[in-house]
């Protein structure tokens, strides 16, 4: 069995965000709070099934997110807004991953030229 490379992993995160470089912030909210399946749970009153386990925040973003079209956007916009002070579960990752991700994402956006490095 082979072992995930973390530098990998967060790379391929990163990049996976690329598209979303010129995105307005706007937008990326809209987004987010349109299609985002964690806020469709918020404003339904439902919550995830719950298999009686105590879960970590890394199995409940596994279960909300889990298909969520807007997984992304959510990343993208929490990456952009609070960077590595970032709290809670963002785009299905736990807020250690975002952590992680955090350097990663700002150096492609700095080396690709972004107006800002993507993040302010």
């Amino acid at each position: 069995m082979n072992a995930v490379d973390p530098d990998d992993f967060f790379e391929e995160i990163a990049a996976s965000l690329d598209r979303f470089e010129h995105v307005p912030d706007d937008v990326l909210w809209e987004i987010v709070t349109r299609d985002g399946s964690c806020l469709w749970l918020y404003r339904l009153g439902l919550e995830p099934v719950w298999t009686g386990d105590v879960v970590t925040d890394r199995e409940l973003a596994a279960r909300i997110c889990a298909g969520c079209s807007a997984r992304l956007a959510c990343l993208e916009l929490e990456l952009r807004t609070s960077g590595d002070q970032t709290l809670g579960v963002w785009g299905a990752l736990p807020a250690e991953d975002v952590r992680a991700v955090f350097p990663v994402w700002l150096g492609r956006r700095r080396r690709r030229g972004g107006e800002r490095g993507g993040w302010r």
